[in-house]
C-alpha cells in the first residue's frame, strides 16, 4: 500500500477532506492543540458546550479557523461533559432535538462574530454510534438540522441511518472514515471500550488513511477488508500526539496523489 513517492494507480484527481475534533477544552483545560491542528486539516468539528468546550473556547476556535480558512462544523452531543459525550443517552426525540438545534445555534453565532457560519453537522461520540442504527434518535438529529438550516450537510458513517434519514428529508450527506479507528467486519466503529479500538501506533494511522484514500477499504478487526467510500476523512484531536500524526497523514495522502480540500 503506498504512502508516498508515486501516487497510487487510480487516486489521481481523488479529492478529500481532512478533519478532526477540536475546541474540547473547558475553561482553563485544554485537551487539544486546537491552533496546531487548524494548520492542517481542512474542517474542524467544533465542540458545541455539550460534550465539551465553552463560550469562550468556541470564540477562539472560530477565530482561529476563519483566520486560516478551515470550515466550521458544528460537533453536536449529548449533554455529558462528564463523560465527554461518549455515554449513550435514552433521550426523548424532541428533547434532543431541541438539545441540537441549541447546540446549532450556539457554535454558529461565534462562527457568525468570526466572519463566517457553520458550515455542517457532525454528530459526536455516543450519539454518533447510536444514529447509525436507532431511528428515533437519528430522526431526531435530522429534524433538528432540517429546522435550522436546510443546506447544512451532515457528516457521518456511510450505510448509517443518520445518513439514510438525513437524505430522505432532503439534506446533503457526506459519507465519513476514521484513519485512528477500528472497524468491525460490518463497517461500524468498534465499541471504544474494547481494546485497540482506537490506533495509536502513528505509523498504522498514515497506513490505513492512505489506503482508505486510494482504495476505498481499510481491515476490520478480523483482517478482512471493508469498502469505506467516504468524502471526508478523521483523525481525534484529543489522541496524544495528534498534530504530528495529522502532520504526517496530510504529507502522505498528497504525495500518494490525494488533493485535500474541503466538502462544502
Amino acid at each position: 500500500m503506498p504512502s508516498g513517492g508515486r501516487p497510487a494507480p487510480g487516486s489521481e484527481g481523488r479529492v478529500l477532506d481532512l478533519n478532526a475534533d477540536l475546541g474540547e477544552g473547558f475553561g482553563i483545560w485544554r485537551l487539544t492543540d486546537d491552533e496546531a491542528l487548524l494548520g492542517l486539516v481542512t474542517s474542524a468539528n467544533v465542540a458545541c458546550g455539550f460534550h465539551a468546550g465553552d463560550p469562550a473556547t468556541m470564540r477562539r476556535t472560530c477565530d482561529h479557523a476563519v483566520r486560516l480558512g478551515v470550515r466550521i462544523g458544528a460537533q453536536v452531543g449529548y449533554r455529558d461533559l462528564a463523560g465527554f459525550g461518549r455515554r449513550r443517552i435514552d433521550m426523548d426525540p424532541a428533547d434532543l432535538r431541541d438539545d441540537v438545534t441549541y447546540q446549532l445555534g450556539a457554535l454558529d453565532a461565534f462562527a457568525r462574530a468570526a466572519g463566517d457560519r457553520v458550515r455542517y453537522v457532525k454528530p459526536h461520540g455516543a450519539l454518533y454510534n447510536t444514529i447509525v442504527a436507532d431511528e428515533d434518535q437519528a430522526q431526531a438529529v435530522v429534524d433538528a438540522v432540517r429546522g435550522y438550516d436546510t443546506a447544512l450537510p451532515v457528516l457521518g458513517l456511510p450505510g448509517s441511518v443518520w445518513l439514510r434519514q438525513a437524505a430522505a428529508a432532503g439534506l446533503v450527506t457526506v459519507g465519513e472514515a476514521f484513519a485512528d479507528r477500528a472497524y468491525t467486519p460490518a463497517g461500524t466503529l468498534v465499541s471504544r471500550r474494547s481494546p485497540g479500538a482506537v490506533l495509536h501506533d502513528p505509523d498504522a494511522v498514515v497506513a490505513r488513511g492512505v489506503r482508505m484514500a486510494t482504495e476505498g477499504t481499510v481491515l476490520s478487526e478480523q483482517g478482512t477488508p471493508v469498502r469505506i467510500l467516504a468524502r471526508s476523512l478523521c483523525v481525534h484531536g484529543d489522541t496524544p500526539g495528534a498534530v504530528e500524526v495529522v502532520r504526517r497523514l496530510r504529507d502522505a495522502l498528497r504525495h500518494a496523489g490525494v488533493a485535500l480540500s474541503p466538502f462544502c
